[in-house]
């Protein structure tokens, strides 16, 4: 068993296409209320019928008294870490700390390409990526930024704001050595979607994370593990991911606590968001949290 132990929490991913706004602003509102822990947005800005996240996000949080919001993940090619540090501090203000920063390394090398940013080896991308995580650590935490090396000419950044509480820096990963980035420089796993990271693959990358955390003296337990969930609640047909009932949705991410040591979940329904999330909210997540607290209490 890899179970961490960790509390558990849930989100919700919203649609970025600006031809879903109305859509959008209801379902933010309707899970602010409904009791979820998160709602993520995915970055994609080469995408011409996607809003940008930042954009979007500041105006969901306006809209919002309660729940967080994840970047899943921001492209840390095309936002460079100080001012995206900059960035998430002003909305850490703005929106009283309801944010976690996801970011990943980008994966999309002509679309990035295409948007005036650079393009990387695999191998300078995943050093790129290591330093930013860094960068934007020391710039959340205010003060002096300065480093030069073969992929940041940062020259001397007075940070801040501070936001009010801590900014979390979750990290989107998926190959070994991004994955090991994880263990040593993160705060958390964000695995990629069911469907492109399957269940029978999470040990193995697991164990990459918790090696990587020991050789840099961390405590694997601390970092927190998400899994993107892809799928649809009740009778459905023809989707990817996980479909089933309310039962098997419960059995299944119990398992993928217990067993996978995941300890948040965010939902990507494949059909009527809003039906879906009301299901996942009322009763797909107090089951989960009732199975995992008493498997977890019996030990």
């Amino acid at each position: 068993m890899t179970d961490y132990g960790k509390s558990l929490t849930f989100g919700l991913a919203l649609d970025p296409g600006a031809d879903r706004l109305d859509q959008t602003m209801r379902l933010a509102k309707s899970a602010d209320e409904g009791g979820l822990d998160y709602l993520a947005v995915q970055d994609h800005a080469y995408q011409p019928g996607h809003l940008d996240t930042w954009t979007l996000i500041t105006r969901l949080t306006a809209e919002t008294r309660r729940i967080s919001f994840l970047t899943d993940v921001l492209d840390l090619q095309l936002r460079p870490p100080t001012m995206l540090a900059k960035a998430a501090a002003s909305l850490g203000v703005l929106a009283e700390g309801r944010l976690v920063l996801g970011v990943g390394g980008g994966t999309f090398t002509d679309a990035i390409a295409g948007m005036g940013g650079g393009r990387r080896s695999p191998g300078e991308m995943v050093a790129y990526t290591e330093e930013s995580l860094h960068v934007m650590r020391a710039a959340l935490a205010g003060g002096g930024v300065r480093l030069r090396s073969d992929h940041h000419a940062i020259e001397g950044y007075s940070a801040g704001p501070v936001p009010p509480a801590p900014i979390p820096l979750w990290l989107g990963a998926q190959k070994s050595r991004m994955l090991a980035v994880t263990g040593r420089s993160s705060d958390g796993w964000i695995s990629p979607l069911n469907i492109y990271v399957s269940p029978d693959e999470v040990p193995a990358k697991q164990k990459i994370i918790d090696d990587a955390a020991r050789e840099a003296g961390r405590d694997p337990a601390l970092i927190r593990r998400i899994y993107n969930v892809i799928g649809a609640i009740g009778r459905f047909r023809g989707g990817q991911g996980l479909i089933g009932d309310v039962r098997v949705w419960t059995e299944t991410l119990t398992e993928w606590v217990i067993e996978l040591g995941f300890d948040t979940f965010i939902f990507w329904p494949v059909t009527d968001h809003h039906a879906q999330f009301e299901v996942f909210a009322a009763e797909v997540v107090p089951a989960v949290r009732e199975q995992v607290g008493q498997i977890r209490g019996q030990r």
